[in-house]
């Protein structure tokens, strides 16, 4: 049995899918019972609890052969690099208690690095943690969600503009769909217990060819307006990001621009999906 957690997010949705499609016995974690319940009716073991309780999480994990874990985000957090070092201490002790032989983890891209990465840097920790518990890592370092396309469609319906914060409208952002990072934790999860850093990455796109496949999707054109990096902790905040997390995302869009935050790991896996059907799909 696998065990996946963030099954009711784009990645440990998908991951589960390609496992039960594949006839294995999943288990999954969910802190809403009855989002639990479309996972039962197809045959799932249903956990209920948070990940942030560590004797839940432990009995959730014991017996599973492998388990698909995260680091969700706590958009009320004020001090968020703390609370999420230690809800991935909280993670890693319940891994090692269970003695689950083997994690795919949901990373990123520049989980290398201990600071200058945003939000990111929460994962620097929550690696090296799982790494320490004496289970099979296979930390999964994903690149810019696909699914992220959606703010600049919320943009387009309410402001009919697409706003970018990159310095060119031709500089060619490499983006991953989700259900592409679910495809390769299922595989890794089936392939068994391995320790490897994984960058997973997929097509590239420039903001002009986002821009003109949103505005194709709504059926007008839609202009891209430029917004100078001094202006990004503003215009995050004005579209109702929290200001701690509008802070890090600015440090994690700084680094990306820099080339601090950058693959590194010992592979790289390229997603296949293209964007279109992702934008067809948030549009609605």
């Amino acid at each position: 049995m696998f065990v996946i957690a963030g099954v009711t997010g784009h990645v440990g949705s998908a991951a589960a899918e390609v496992l039960l499609g594949k006839g294995h016995k999943i288990k999954v974690i969910v802190r809403d019972k009855n989002k639990g319940d479309k996972w039962a009716q197809r045959g799932a073991e249903v956990a209920v609890g948070n990940l942030d309780d560590q004797a839940f999480l432990t009995q959730a994990l014991k017996g599973a052969q492998g388990a698909f874990l995260l680091l969700p985000p706590n958009f009320a957090s004020v001090d968020i690099l703390a609370d999420q070092k230690k809800l991935g201490a909280t993670i890693a002790a319940a891994v090692k208690s269970s003695q689950i032989p083997h994690v795919a983890m949901l990373s990123s891209i520049g989980a290398d690095l201990a600071e200058g990465t945003g939000p990111i840097k929460g994962l620097y920790h929550l690696e090296n943690s799982l790494r320490a518990s004496g289970a099979k890592i296979t930390a999964i370092r994903a690149g810019y969600f696909m699914e992220n396309v959606a703010q600049g469609i919320g943009a387009a319906k309410a402001a009919g503009i697409y706003p970018n914060m990159l310095p060119s409208q031709d500089i060619v952002m490499q983006m991953v769909a989700t259900k592409d990072i679910g495809q390769l934790v299922a595989e890794s999860l089936l392939a068994g217990p391995k320790s490897e850093i994984v960058d997973l990455t997929g097509p590239g796109y420039t903001v002009k060819q986002l821009a003109e496949k949103v505005g194709k999707a709504l059926k007008k054109t839609i202009p891209i307006i430029d917004i100078p990096q001094a202006g990004w902790l503003d215009a995050l905040v004005n579209a109702g990001v929290p200001k701690p997390w509008a802070e890090q995302y600015v440090e994690m869009y700084q680094g990306m621009l820099t080339g601090k935050v950058a693959p590194r790991g010992e592979r790289m896996v390229t997603g296949k999906t293209q964007i279109d059907s992702v934008i067809d799909s948030l549009v609605g």
